[in-house]
């Protein structure tokens, strides 16, 4: 039995069903909003709204965009001989925040684990090889997370790519095992890049 009305009680199961939110997280939100004037909760659920509506994929690289190419992909600036694979969209934010990086990506939307019935045809792998397929790419670097998927789904990668002479590196471990390359700082991610290995 709820001790809040019905629609309290609904946007409380709501929120905790978010990543990170618990019960007590879930309820001071709710409140907040419920206590927030009715144009500031309007503009969160248009918001949420809108980002759902307009957000795809790029057609490129895999990248979260509201156009048909990501900014990335669409610059002139950047170096189309040098692809780095990451795993997420938010990877990307992480490697273009330390702006030493100046060629594209390629977000494979997972990494490989058996474990979780995932493999190299549920990932953009194919879409990968699709890309390099023109010659063009010069050097790919994985910046994979360093855990087991990550490094499953980089050795993959490097053994489908070796054979067509591409140059595959992989980031240097200056991220901590097990850690996710979203939470890691600039300078981590600066030295990891620059320390980058062939693999």
């Amino acid at each position: 039995m709820s001790f809040y009305a019905a629609p309290i009680a609904r946007l409380i199961e709501e929120f905790e069903k978010l990543p990170g939110i618990g019960h007590k997280t879930a309820q001071r939100l709710a409140f907040y909003v419920l206590n927030s004037p009715k144009e500031k909760a309007e503009k969160l659920a248009n918001a949420i709204v809108d980002a759902k509506a307009k957000i795809k994929y790029c057609r490129v690289c895999g990248n979260l965009t509201d156009l048909d190419l990501c900014a990335v992909c669409n610059s002139q600036k950047r170096d189309a001989s040098l692809i780095c694979v990451v795993e997420d969209p938010r990877d990307v934010v992480a490697m273009e925040r330390i702006k030493e990086f100046k060629g594209l990506y390629h977000v494979l939307h997972g990494v490989i684990s058996p474990m979780d019935g995932v493999g190299p045809e549920d990932i953009r792998i194919k879409e990968l090889l699709e890309r390099i397929q023109d010659g063009s790419v010069k050097e790919v670097i994985v910046a994979t997370n360093p855990n087991i998927e990550g490094e499953a789904t980089a050795m993959y990668i490097s053994k489908l790519l070796k054979p067509l002479g591409i140059k595959i590196t992989r980031i240097a471990h200056g991220i901590p095992v097990g850690g996710d390359l979203e939470y890691a700082d600039e300078v981590t991610l600066s030295k990891a890049l620059e320390g980058r290995r062939e693999i």
